[in-house]
């Protein structure tokens, strides 16, 4: 863990929402290990199967159960990742996205504000529509398409009217574990190759995924850095969701002919899908003095050249043992904490 134990340790206790997503539930085992005792991961009341050490239900809306838990705990530092991105979801119950994403944050604020602690806010590059060719810059306007985007909107303006010393961390795709093994982009699309069930995907939603181990040093970083304000924290490789698809089907030795493609305009219109919202994050990197994020995938010979490529089998065959290794971990960092499941019931 030499490079997590260089940096210095945040103020700490340390709370952490949204656990059942995988950027919180990587950052909850990440921070937990390192600092056994002084770390609290949060998910929703009724998520019981996510339980453990370290792990409490309440929800961000329910303002005197928060103010409960701050005053017990007093935390030094909140890594704020709740929030509800189920697209489909939040376009049939806009009233729930706004609770979930919006209404929680504005608990979380007060809360902050009335212990003193440090927030660190996670956003998302869907806050884009993705029509304008990517490489979007802090500066570039919000156009979100979904009811997920406004909100996520609406919750950074009020972060940064009211808050504005926090650090707002616009991310993309996080690849790294999820606790119930669906919540992630590589865990929905290994579960359907799993099962022998195909996996259609869109060749123009271009992302710029990260892995969860940069993510997690680049959270502990934060969280003692005075940066503050509005980053973008995106990968160095854009890559469409096809591609990213195309990429687990192979690394993991899947049956080729299981992953389908298509465009935006072919598939239905709910939920709607952004396309191009790919970030540039060099602001966050100028700011840190480092290269932050590695390619993911790390080796450019993962990397698809053309829509036929995951048929293409090397000398070295696809497996899921290899996936694990350089698709959910990045190999540089192997000494990190890594996650693993804390529930038996729904994985």
């Amino acid at each position: 863990m030499s490079n997590a134990l260089s940096l210095p340790q945040p103020q700490l206790p340390l709370l952490v929402t949204g656990v059942a997503g995988v950027a919180g539930y990587n950052a909850f085992h990440y921070f937990h290990t390192l600092y056994p005792g002084q770390v609290v991961g949060l998910r929703r009341a009724d998520n019981w199967p996510l339980n453990g050490p370290g792990l409490i239900g309440c929800d961000l809306e329910d303002e005197a159960g928060l103010e409960q838990l701050f005053e017990q705990w007093r935390f030094g530092t909140v890594l704020d990742c709740d929030g509800s991105c189920a697209l489909k979801s939040c376009e049939l119950d806009p009233a729930m996205a706004r609770r979930a994403n919006v209404e929680g944050v504005a608990n979380v604020l007060r809360m902050v504000r009335r212990y003193d602690s440090r927030l660190v806010r996670l956003s998302i590059d869907l806050v884009f529509s993705g029509t304008r060719g990517g490489n979007h810059d802090i500066a570039d306007k919000t156009d979100p398409v979904t009811v997920y985007g406004k909100t996520m909107v609406e919750a950074e303006q009020l972060v940064l009217n009211e808050a504005p010393d926090t650090c707002l961390l616009r991310i993309s795709l996080p690849m790294g574990i999820s606790f119930n093994g669906h919540a992630g982009a590589i865990d929905w699309i290994q579960a359907r190759f799993q099962k022998g069930k195909p996996a259609t995907l869109y060749y123009d939603e271009v992302r710029t995924p990260t892995y969860c181990d940069c993510m997690n040093l680049m959270l502990h970083q934060v969280s003692c850095h005075p940066i503050q304000g509005l980053h973008h924290a995106g990968g160095q490789r854009c890559l469409s969701l096809f591609e990213i698809a195309q990429i687990v089907n192979r690394v993991g030795g899947y049956d080729p002919d299981l992953l389908m493609g298509c465009y935006r305009m072919e598939a239905g219109p709910l939920p709607p899908r952004a396309g191009n919202v790919t970030m540039n994050s060099k602001s966050l990197d100028t700011h840190l003095e480092r290269e932050v994020f590695a390619p993911w995938p790390l080796d450019e010979a993962w990397v698809p050249t053309d829509r036929n490529w995951h048929y293409e089998r090397g000398s070295e065959a696809g497996s899921h043992e290899l996936l694990s290794d350089v698709l959910y971990r990045n190999p540089e960092l192997a000494d990190l904490p890594n996650p693993v499941a804390v529930t038996s019931d729904s994985s």
